[in-house]
């Protein structure tokens, strides 16, 4: 079987930061067989560990969005990944970042999908927003249908 990945990228204590992880729970309490899942805080070196040797990544992360819809999903390949025109990752580096790293090493996988929730507060503390937690079962049905589940 293909090696695959999903990538939840965030940090629980950020608010919407959160939702990657959020996604995470909800796939690791019904596994897709196969597939395993990974923790990481966004930075490209994690990622690129994350993802090396994959046939198919999946990459879940908050997305910074001006003007802001929280909660709205976008989903993205790597030749369709948004310039940080109007958009930012929620980390200091996004994921656009570690790809072209990734390319320059040789380290993307054959296939990569982004899903981006739009964030509506990044502040220090616990819990996503009401717009974004909504967003989490979308997202963890998107990326079954991904792997054709």
């Amino acid at each position: 079987m293909s090696r695959a990945v999903v990538i939840g990228v965030g940090n629980e204590y950020r608010h919407d930061d959160g939702v990657g992880l959020a996604v995470l729970a909800e796939l690791d309490a019904n596994p897709i067989p196969g597939v395993v899942t990974v923790l990481c805080d966004g930075e490209p070196a994690a990622l690129l560990e994350a993802w090396t040797g994959a046939e198919l990544a999946v990459v879940v992360d908050a997305v910074l969005c001006e003007p802001s819809t929280p909660g709205r999903i976008w989903r993205s390949t790597v030749d369709g990944l948004p310039s940080s025109r109007g958009t930012a990752s929620s980390h200091a580096l996004g994921i656009p970042d570690a790809v072209r790293l990734g390319a320059a090493l040789g380290r993307v996988p054959d296939e990569l999908v982004v899903y981006a929730i739009e964030a509506a507060e990044l502040d220090l503390g616990v819990g996503l927003t009401p717009a974004v937690q909504a967003a989490v079962p979308e997202v963890v049905r998107a990326i079954r249908g991904e792997f054709g589940c």
